[in-house]
Parts: C-alpha cells; structure tokens; sequence
C-alpha cells in the first residue's frame, strides 16, 4: 500500500527576511536566484527548515562583491557562504559537473546558466527541486513534488550512475528513508553496492549515521541496509548478529534484539549507540552446553569492540568513552531491593552522571525482548530508578572531591609529599564513607586517618622521605 501526504506548496511563511533579501539582491543585479534542495523539500512537508541554500547564475566572484559579509567555503566549486542578518546562507552558482573518478568529487565542475542543468546533477528527486521566491514559481524537472507526495525516495536519473558518482549518496538514501520514514524506489534500492562505500572517509560515514540513528525508528532502514550488504560493510560487527541465537528468553537473535533496542532508547546519540552495540559482543562468546546458551563476558568484550568500532568512525574520546562505559554496565549487578550501600558503591563505580543513562539502555534492553514484560518486572525497574534517584539526591559521597577532607589535609596529617600515597589515603576515606555515609565529617575523618598510618605503604612512604 502506497501512503500519501499532502504536499503544500505554500513555501512563503518559511523563508527568513535575510533568504529573501539575498535573492532580491541578486535578481536586482540581473541574476537568476532559486531556493533549493533541503529547505524547499522540508518546507513543501509543512516543516521549518534550519538551513538554506540559493542557486544562482551568478559567478562565486560576483557573489562576492554583491555582499559585504561572505566566507569563500567552497568556492572551487562555486559555493560562498553569504552571512545576512545573523542567518548563514550558502550561495552556489549553477553548475553542472565533470567525471567522479575517485567516487566521491568530481574531477572538475562547469558553471552554468541553467537552473535545470544544475538540477540534474543532484542526487535525489526529492532535493531537485528549485522554487523562485519572487515569481513563486516552482522548477520540478523530475518529479520531486510527486515523489514527496508519494513518500517515495529515488535518484535523479539512473541510479547506477548517481552512486557511481559518490558513493556517500548510498548512505544518504538509507538516512533519507529512515529520517523521512520514504519507502525506497525499487530501482534505486537494488543499485546499491556495498563495496563502493569504502571510497568514502570515516567521518563523512559518521556524520551520515549519526542522522540515521535519531531518527524515530531506524531498525527497518538498518534492516534494509543489512539485506542489501551495505551494513556489513559499515558496521560488520553489528551485522555478525544475524542468525546469533540467544535461548528461549528472547524472541530474536542478536541482530534484531539490538535493532528492538535501538528503536526503544531515547533519540540521544550515546544512548541510541549504546543500544545498538550492547550485546555486539554476543556472537564471538556465544557457548551452548547442557544448561543453555551463554554470553560470558559480553560485556567486557562489547566495552572494547565499542571502543574500535566508535574510534574507526572518528567519534569523539568523549562519546567513544561513554558509550563504551554504557555497554561495559549494561548488565548491572543491583537490583530494587538491593541495600543503600550497593546502590551507593554500583553509582561511585560508573559514575553518577551514567546512572540514569545505563537505567535507559535497560529499558531499552528490556523492551527488545520481544515478551510481554511483566506487571512485576517493570515495577522492579521502576522501584530501582527512584531508589537510584533518591539515594543521588541524597547528601551522599560518591567522589573523593566529595569528601570533608582535601589532599592537602591528608599531607599535613600523615606527614606526606605530594603524590600517589596521598590519593591513597583519600580512596580508602571515601571506600568507609561509602559505607557509611555519616563518616564524612572533617574531625571523624581526620580521626579514621590514624589507623591508616601504620599501614606498610604510609610508613614505607615516610621512610622515603627522611632518607
């Protein structure tokens, strides 16, 4: 069955002063000028776009000296950013490109005077659209209002020869059809080649993905990647979970349970990660014996393949590292009638900015089993998070900064220089007031910190230092 929406054509109430005043500026100085790609596809769906780009026949010259505040961004090919009334216009002159040798720029680009020549060199119908502003007057050579109305993703002319071009506009197809919720044009879908995907950089792999991910379901469009192979190209890891089958507790095997679990977490970036890569460890521990099937170890093993797969993408040290933590914790060990103090050591071990974030990947987790969770279960998930809350909210230590009692203190009272004994001191004070919270008080701990000063490593300390 086909879905339809209505495409409005009303673009006006979206365009910003500072867009119109810009294509004003050029049509007053003899220039053709279109709105194009994202914002006249976006705004055609009834929704605000964020950024803007003009076509124009205008040289990247011209564009320079008709606007006091440009940056040449890609003036190579024809690109300048016009910088209006604290809005960031891309401004390119029509042009029409040379061979893609390296499947991924062209070798050279021709400008050109023709609004439908540039048109013709884009990747997707949908974002060959041009809409002049002052004549409101729509350029639609093929087809991209039908097709948005369709809800129907396919490529400008012949496929082949669109992803010959750049290799980037395979994962671009999948983002589109998972961000826009488009089905795929038949034609389009079975001119995928997994194996040209590697011409492509890492980050612009990354940046790709990481549009996927937050969309609102983006299993069936992964799902869709892994039967065409481009999946394993990009995240074998992931892929290797097809067919990893995981005893009768769960209804799927690896691959989809992590498909479940993605669509379940909140459309944060880390989370949505997390939810994909936590059991991406299952398939290379995976062991069946008499008592049924086994992952030891998943999780430590899933922390470290978290690591390479992030870092191969060029994620950041930060996300690589949460995420990997939340994949390393995702099978916590408390539980709802765990004691305070196991709630206070599990969140001093992880971190209590990760608590609520590992809560979510076990929702997330727990949603993907495919069952009926039951009445009991998620009350236990539920009684947990309050008790976590509660016990954060709380005055309770969870980090030496935490504690009464500073490094310089331990120095001045142990008769210590500065360095790893001092630290010491303070994980054995802050291990005490986990256990007892009522311990972090300045006197008492200056107290606690006799009895650690006969201990072998002070006393091995001091003597280094009358030597």
């Amino acid at each position: 069955m086909t879905f339809m929406f209505r495409v409005s054509h009303d673009i006006q109430e979206h365009i910003p002063q500072a867009v119109r005043a810009i294509c004003d500026t050029l049509k007053d100085n003899g220039y053709q000028a279109y709105l194009v790609g994202g914002a006249v596809r976006d705004s055609l769906r009834g929704e605000a776009p964020e950024d803007w780009d003009v076509a124009t026949d205008a040289l990247p010259t011209t564009v320079l000296s008709l606007f006091p505040k440009t940056i040449p961004t890609g003036i190579k090919y024809g690109t300048v950013t016009v910088m209006l009334r604290g809005i960031a216009v891309e401004v390119t002159t029509f042009r029409s490109d040379g061979i893609y040798r390296d499947a991924r720029h062209p070798e050279d680009v021709s400008f050109s005077t023709s609004i439908a020549e540039d048109l013709q060199r884009r990747d997707f119908t949908i974002n060959a659209i041009a809409y002049d502003p002052e004549a409101r007057k729509f350029i639609d050579p093929f087809g991209g209002r039908r097709d948005l109305g369709r809800r129907l993703l396919r490529t400008v002319g012949d496929p082949q020869e669109r992803f010959a071009e750049d290799a980037l506009r395979m994962l671009r197809f999948f983002r589109f059809m998972a961000t826009l919720r488009f089905r795929p044009h038949r034609r389009t879908l079975a001119a995928i080649d997994p194996p040209r995907i590697r011409n492509v950089s890492s980050e612009r792999i990354r940046d790709e993905l990481s549009k996927l991910l937050l969309a609102k379901l983006p299993s069936k469009t992964l799902l869709t990647m892994h039967e065409t192979g481009l999946l394993q190209e990009i995240l074998p890891e992931v892929a290797q979970g097809d067919g990893i089958t995981q005893g009768s507790f769960h209804r799927f095997d690896v691959l989809h349970h992590s498909l479940q679990a993605l669509d379940s977490a909140l459309p944060r970036l880390q989370l949505r990660w997390a939810a994909l890569l936590h059991d991406a460890a299952k398939p290379m521990t995976r062991i069946e014996d008499a008592d049924g099937i086994h992952f030891y170890g998943h999780d430590v093993e899933g922390e470290k393949l978290t690591r390479a797969i992030l870092t191969r993408l060029r994620y950041s040290r930060e996300l690589t590292e949460k995420v990997a933590l939340l994949v390393r914790w995702h099978m916590f060990p408390i539980h709802s009638r765990s004691t305070d103090k196991a709630l206070r050591r599990f969140i001093r071990k992880v971190g209590k900015e990760n608590v609520l974030d590992l809560m979510e990947i076990r929702r997330a987790d727990i949603l993907a089993l495919g069952r009926q969770a039951t009445w009991a279960g998620w009350t236990h998930w539920e009684t947990l998070r309050e008790r976590l809350v509660e016990v954060m909210d709380s005055d309770a230590t969870f980090a030496v900064s935490d504690l009464a009692v500073s490094g310089h203190d331990v120095m001045a009272a142990l008769d210590l220089p500065p360095g790893p004994a001092v630290g010491a001191v303070l994980e054995w004070l802050l291990e005490k007031v986990l256990d007892d919270p009522q311990l972090n008080q300045r006197t008492r701990l200056l107290k606690l910190m006799q009895s650690y000063e006969k201990t072998p490593l002070v006393q091995k300390r001091q003597e280094n230092t009358y030597q």
